[in-house]
């Protein structure tokens, strides 16, 4: 298997102002961090179009991207030129995360309908044709069971071609094998199918890491060398105390702590030992692309240091 180099992003959805949020977004990038990542959910976080403009126009080279976009929440043909727009504007420093929905308190608190799983899926399978369809050169005619598109020549076009980055988590078979055959990015993540994060905690082992990577693999076929493969590691703690906060974390999940050892989701122990741990997952897995979240930016940076790019 080809090694990736290793690329970093913070997920930063909140803050107090806007000028805040600008500073942030540029010491993300001196940082060396490679992304600013955004969610899309209705609870207290920043709206992620208008957030993903402001960091892209905010800064030189930091890309911006979506962890990731409901397809429940906006039309493929309004998405698509929304996107196509930050993409324009960043001058081809967007990448586009795409999910099918899970999280059960959007539905209830919006009253958008929830459809089961299945139906959401194949929703966002149309949704992909509809993206890629738009972002080419040529009209789109599209007539499927939830989106009907009539000679539609999508515009503006984006800048990076054929389209931006497509990045698509699974942690069940059926998305992890749609984000193998569509996606350039694979998020290899945690089984979010109760409909709330707690529950992700108990799908986190190596050992499900494993189940997870061979399903892509057969899914991808002779593309999976292509791939990126992505986690969002929820647990992160730069420390000089490894087993103790080890310790605590796996009571706060409820988890053994043993489950916890070699989990790319959660990340504890000096910059070194972090830094020697991702070298280890990527031989064993081949991931390269890490996600943390805003409070850990800081401390995090070191191991940025020592692995971005290598």
């Amino acid at each position: 298997m080809r090694h990736r180099p290793f690329r970093f992003a913070v997920q930063q959805h909140q803050s107090a102002d806007g000028p805040t949020f600008i500073e942030t977004a540029r010491r993300i990038e001196s940082l060396g961090y490679d992304m600013l990542h955004v969610m899309d959910h209705f609870g207290d976080q920043l709206g992620p179009l208008t957030a993903m403009t402001a960091a892209a126009v905010a800064t030189e080279q930091l890309r911006v991207g979506s962890l990731v976009l409901d397809n429940d929440y906006r039309h493929p043909l309004v998405l698509a030129k929304e996107l196509a727009t930050i993409d324009l504007v960043s001058d081809g420093r967007l990448e586009v995360g795409l999910g099918a929905g899970w999280m059960n308190s959007d539905y209830q608190e919006s009253g958008i309908p929830q459809d089961r799983a299945g139906i959401r899926i194949d929703r966002l399978e149309e949704a992909l044709v509809v993206f890629k369809g738009l972002w080419s050169d040529e009209p789109v005619t599209f007539a499927g069971d939830h989106y009907r598109i009539s000679a539609h020549r999508g515009t503006p076009k984006p800048v990076q071609r054929p389209h931006p980055p497509i990045l698509i988590g699974g942690g069940a078979p059926r998305m992890l094998a749609i984000a193998a055959r569509e996606a350039d990015i694979v998020g290899i993540n945690p089984s979010l199918k109760a409909g709330v994060m707690a529950a992700g905690a108990q799908d986190a082992s190596a050992e499900s890491v494993d189940r997870k990577i061979e399903l892509v693999r057969e899914a991808a076929g002779d593309r999976f060398d292509q791939l990126e493969l992505h986690v969002m590691s929820f647990a992160v703690s730069v420390t000089s105390k490894r087993a103790d906060r080890t310790e605590q974390i796996a009571q706060l999940l409820s988890l053994d702590p043993e489950d916890l050892a070699d989990s790319p989701y959660v990340l504890i122990g000096s910059a070194e030992e972090i830094a020697d741990d991702l070298r280890r997952y990527r031989e064993r897995w081949g991931i390269s692309y890490y996600t943390v979240m805003g409070d850990v930016a800081e401390r995090f940076g070191a191991v940025v240091a020592e692995l971005a790019g290598r």
